[in-house]
């Protein structure tokens, strides 16, 4: 199963619009533990980003590195070169590749992760988006490397990463502006965790309905 680079443009085309329709209900998450605005930082720059791309002729590689490119040089705060770096990371691992297909996608996933941990100390249990991103990518490789369908892989990342955003009810955040609140961050979930969440649904959703219209 697989799909060209140059129709990947619609999961960069979902992803967007994923993000711009939950812009209230991120910032909700974040007003409990933080300042309320995550989710407005990560719908303007998303909204830039879709101004850029829309009536373009970018493939999704190219489409990632938009994104990429606006969230790190136009929002502030942590987010913006945490997802910078994410969207490059799948930008880079695809950018040569005419047909996607499971090992691109695994390795589109290693290397945002990768650039990810470049710019974080933050690993599983301190109540961030590696909560919800590294028991993901871990699920698709092991149904990967069992030989698994592409969808059935996206679906156990898909599942892995909703179990990990609600993990994060019960931590206390370690990193970041929620650490300061200490215990009071205990019974909400982490407002990157659910942007994360939010992101890697959506990618996974989309590039299954590319494979399955194309088989």
């Amino acid at each position: 199963m697989r799909f060209s680079n140059k129709e990947g443009i619609a999961v960069v085309h979902a992803i967007i619009e994923e993000i711009l329709s939950n812009k209230d209900y991120l910032s909700k998450v974040d007003a409990a533990v933080g300042d309320g605005d995550h989710g407005i930082n990560m719908s303007k720059g998303f909204n830039m980003a879709d101004e850029e791309i829309t009536g373009s002729d970018l493939n999704m590689s190219e489409g990632f590195l938009v994104i990429s490119k606006t969230l790190i040089s136009k929002i502030g705060g942590s987010m913006g070169p945490l997802y910078g770096n994410f969207f490059r990371g799948l930008s880079v691992a695809s950018k040569e590749k005419e047909m996607i297909d499971g090992t691109v996608i695994l390795e589109m996933l290693r290397k945002a992760f990768s650039n990810i941990t470049l710019i974080t100390d933050a690993s599983e249990g301190d109540k961030t988006l590696i909560d919800v991103l590294s028991p993901a990518i871990t699920a698709y490789e092991i149904n990967y490397k069992n030989d698994h369908s592409l969808p059935d892989c996206l679906k156990a990342m898909t599942t892995s990463a909703k179990e990990g955003l609600e993990a994060t009810k019960n931590m206390v955040a370690k990193v970041g502006r929620g650490s300061r609140l200490g215990e009071r961050t205990l019974g909400h979930q982490d407002a990157g965790a659910t942007s994360c969440y939010l992101i890697l649904k959506t990618f996974s959703e989309s590039i299954t309905k590319i494979v399955n219209a194309n088989s």
